[in-house]
């Protein structure tokens, strides 16, 4: 006769269930960091995503001696390769990516395809900061003001050339816009850099750009550019004698922020958990200094509120897109 062999319990399976599921889960929020976080950044070294990655890592790796927080530079495809490269991560908080309003939300406009969906395969974390950009002029333009520029730039449609950091670049949208918005046309000419394209300007080459602040700052100082307004909503602290573009008379707003985001999917309890962490770093006076020094304010907001942002970014400039008719591929 052959032994029957006992029943497992309730009791037992029930923990066989339980067990498999925190084998297969990502870890629970408490147990955030783990020993080694990347920080993937969609563009190269030396950029502003790159420094404000770095400046957070190491704010995360004062907190958690214990962990490891590596920067990882992904350049390619406008932000879109470095940015897919955390789409497709674990969403498990071992994998996060400073980003920006270009492979968040523009690029949605400018390319036919991308290789992720940023609203569901990209979790908002926070904003982290804002960075003003400056419109500047060539000297021998002899202007003074927003307002006199857009006097030359109505009566000569199309003589004048302005520089940017690349086909589709916020650099690039925001003179789109200005000119929109002053009724004339103005002809573009890309470089690869923001110092590329300050120094078309100081040559001549292109009379004027809209470029991020800190690139645009010192060769102002030394007499050999001039700028005319600043394109974020208010006033940056930074340069307080400098008024915005809507102040100049030109409804125009483009703001260069960076953000922090993490795989979509991602567990709630984890990313306000990271969210959490890194708005009080933002918050920290050594942070804003280094900050500070690279002409960048700090922001920190709720998941829920840099996802408007993304949003709104979309919606700001769709219709500058579509009448400029900007396109990459």
């Amino acid at each position: 006769m052959t032994a029957s062999l006992p029943r497992p319990s309730f009791k037992a399976l029930a923990l066989a269930f339980l067990l498999l599921l925190a084998a297969v889960l990502p870890a629970p929020a408490q147990d955030w960091p783990p020993q080694t976080v990347r920080i993937v950044v969609p563009f190269g070294a030396g950029s502003t995503p790159d420094i404000v990655a770095r400046i957070f890592a190491d704010g995360l790796a004062k907190k958690y001696p214990g962990s490891a927080f590596v920067v990882e530079n992904k350049p390619g495809a406008s932000g879109n390769l470095g940015t897919d490269v955390v789409a497709k991560a674990a969403p498990d908080g071992a994998t996060l990516g400073v980003s920006i309003g270009g492979p968040l939300a523009i690029n949605t406009l400018l390319f036919s395809t991308l290789p992720y969906d940023p609203r569901k395969d990209i979790a908002a974390v926070t904003q982290l900061v804002t960075q003003p950009s400056a419109l500047a002029v060539n000297l021998e333009l002899k202007v003074n003001s927003v307002a006199e520029l857009v006097a030359l730039l109505k009566a000569n449609p199309g003589k004048y050339n302005f520089a940017s950091i690349g086909n589709g670049s916020l650099s690039h949208l925001a003179m789109e816009a200005i000119a929109i918005k002053a009724g004339t046309k103005l002809v573009h000419v890309p470089y690869a850099s923001s110092p590329q394209a300050i120094t078309a300007v100081m040559r001549g080459d292109a009379q004027m750009a809209c470029l991020p602040a800190i690139s645009v700052t010192p060769q102002a100082a030394a007499g050999k550019v001039k700028i005319l307004a600043v394109s974020t909503a208010r006033r940056s602290p930074y340069l307080p004698d400098v008024p915005t573009l809507r102040e100049s008379g030109i409804d125009v707003e483009a703001d260069a922020w960076n953000g922090l985001i993490a795989p979509g999917g991602t567990p709630k309890a984890i990313i306000d958990k990271i969210n959490k962490d890194v708005v009080a770093i933002i918050r920290e006076p050594a942070v804003r200094d280094k900050l500070a020094a690279q002409l960048m304010e700090p922001a920190g907001s709720t998941p829920e509120e840099f996802r408007a942002r993304i949003d709104g970014e979309i919606a700001r400039w769709a219709p500058v897109i579509k009448a400029a008719n900007v396109k990459v591929n």
